[in-house]
């Protein structure tokens, strides 16, 4: 790349000056080996299984509230969490958009963003689901509750998508490095 603006034989003196005995790297090169067959295979069907971790049932109808802001808290943890995701005291490292997608991938989806929630230690996610013609608004919260990591779930603050999202609290292992 050539400079815009040459620099002058003063600039230069300072510059090298100011290097001093300073050397140039030599570049170590690795040649990096193209992966085979076998193992893109392997490595597609290690995608695909982390896809199809958790299987969500349709069946399953949890005792959820049906009027007022959609909100869940696991038996097991304190019913505060759920105030401080309504608050917004939780920021989302992740976000999953929905729109577009049918219920099948809708699911695959969300199990991926659960799994990868567990694997980088992410806390709190969320998943805006739209509102449109309510499928995925009233499919979303019931997947969520049968998912063993999820802590708590409230729809979300405005900033976050309102009505149209929720903000997820996952309950993640002590040791970052367990899973």
């Amino acid at each position: 790349m050539k400079s815009k603006t040459p620099l002058d034989r003063q600039e230069k003196e300072l510059f090298e000056q100011a290097m001093g005995s300073v050397k140039p790297m030599s570049q170590d090169k690795v040649n990096l080996k193209k992966p085979t067959q076998s193992q893109k295979k392997q490595q597609s069907h290690r995608l695909t299984f982390e896809k199809q971790q958790f299987h969500f049932s349709d069946e399953y109808e949890p005792q959820l509230p049906s009027t007022g802001p959609m909100k869940y808290v696991r038996e097991d943890a304190d019913s505060f969490e759920a105030k401080l995701l309504r608050r917004g005291e939780y920021a989302p490292e992740l976000i999953l958009d929905l729109h577009g997608l049918k219920q099948q991938e809708s699911k695959q989806e969300i199990a991926a963003l659960l799994a990868s929630c567990i694997k980088q230690h992410v806390k709190c996610a969320c998943i805006i689901h739209g509102i449109g013609n309510r499928v995925l608004k009233t499919k979303v919260p019931h997947w969520l509750v049968q998912h063993p990591d999820v802590l708590a779930f409230h729809q979300a603050p405005l900033e976050w998508g309102g009505m149209g999202a929720l903000l997820i609290l996952l309950d993640l292992p002590d040791d970052p490095f367990c899973k």
